[in-house]
């Protein structure tokens, strides 16, 4: 099985109706866009990705991240990313304890802070370790919440609609440094969206979740 992500006659259904059928391989650095209306599964096939689907919903098929069939595995066992629409930062730590969180408590303290720092310094915000999360702005936030994603080392990485409350100029670039982030980490990306200028910016392949080819 070659690296990156291979969703292997991955079939999700409820009460007998399929939501999400998909058969698709995304190498490193590369960006499948699953693209459809509220309702139509895309939140479904996330929630499978990284382990938790609802009981309400029955899944086949395989999911291999590197050659490794991780389709069983706990959701902590997956180094599978998410980066969900709300940024979900801690209000009780700094920037530097949020991003920490996503740190092995064995890993030493000089270390610790220089990893923070150079995951800091790759989103532009050097010198934010202090900050209070609540006094950054839309754009800051999300770009923290993505490296502390990215500083637990997934080997995958799912965009659950991450750009969709910012305003036009903001989501752009936003979009952009996450896209760019993700290809330079060399992960295989699922993003999942509404808006055609998100599946467009992206590149690569556009399905619904059904699988069907969209042209955007």
């Amino acid at each position: 099985m070659s690296e990156g992500l291979h969703l292997e006659n991955l079939e999700i259904t409820q009460d007998g109706r399929a939501l999400v059928r998909l058969d698709a391989h995304v190498a490193p650095g590369e960006v499948l866009t699953i693209m459809g209306p509220s309702g139509s599964g895309k939140s479904t096939l996330l929630s499978a990705l990284v382990g938790d689907l609802a009981p309400a919903f029955r899944m086949s098929g395989r999911i291999w991240l590197n050659g490794r069939d991780i389709t069983a595995l706990p959701t902590a066992e997956r180094r599978v990313g998410l980066l969900f629409q709300d940024d979900i930062l801690f209000p009780h730590l700094s920037v530097a304890g949020n991003l920490g969180f996503a740190l092995p408590a064995a890993i030493p303290q000089a270390e610790r802070a220089a990893r923070i720092a150079g995951a800091l310094a790759e989103a532009g915000l050097e010198g934010f370790e202090a900050r209070d999360p609540a006094t950054l702005s839309g754009g800051q936030r999300t770009r923290v919440a993505l490296m502390r994603t990215l500083l637990a080392r997934p080997r995958a990485l799912l965009l659950d609609e991450p750009f969709s409350r910012l305003d036009a100029e903001r989501r752009a670039r936003l979009r952009s440094f996450v896209l760019h982030c993700a290809e330079a980490h060399g992960l295989p990306v699922v993003l999942v969206t509404h808006d055609p200028e998100d599946a467009r910016a992206a590149g690569g392949r556009v399905r619904d979740p059904l699988g069907n080819d969209l042209q955007v």
